[in-house]
């Protein structure tokens, strides 16, 4: 079976357990509640529809052309100019999901890959937020605009 197959099966396994999800609630509750996400199971399956094409189901994207999103891309927020940069990356701004989905999909991100980089006090992303922020999408300075943040957050943990 080949690798698209494969990845086929799964989000339509993933897809045919929404209705159990729905039966018994989208929201998660205790340690791994998702603040900013209404519906967990439905932005997991976004994200598997929208992003893991690139970013890989774990999050680790690859260095070639898609960059890990897994124990990184919370770290943008510690940042001047991070929280912004994450509402434009090409992405995020471009993909054809509408706001209130798409806040639902950055937050299930931030918490699912890169939890621990979480700032003390983290406001989710709001529907209203991301649409004013993919109105003005990054496109060939993105490259450039996340290496500035990297050596900003390098230094700020001093490596």
């Amino acid at each position: 079976m080949t690798r698209v197959k494969r990845g086929r099966l799964a989000v339509l396994a993933s897809l045919a357990a929404l209705p159990l999800v729905a039966m018994h609630g989208g929201a998660q509750a205790g340690p791994e509640a998702m603040p900013g996400v209404a519906n967990p199971a439905r932005a997991r399956i976004d994200y598997m529809l929208k992003c893991q094409g690139c970013h890989q189901p774990d999050g680790g994207g690859n260095m070639a052309n898609t960059p890990p999103l897994k124990g990184e891309v919370a770290r943008f927020l510690s940042v001047p100019g991070g929280r912004e940069f994450i509402g434009r990356v090409p992405g995020v701004a471009s993909v054809d999901l509408d706001d209130a989905r798409l806040a639902d999909v950055v937050n299930y991100t931030l918490h699912r890959f890169d939890r621990a980089h979480l700032p003390p006090g983290f406001q989710p992303y709001t529907a209203a937020e991301l649409g004013a922020l993919r109105k003005q999408p990054l496109r060939l300075e993105r490259a450039q605009a996340r290496a500035r943040l990297m050596a900003a957050m390098n230094a700020k943990s001093g490596g």
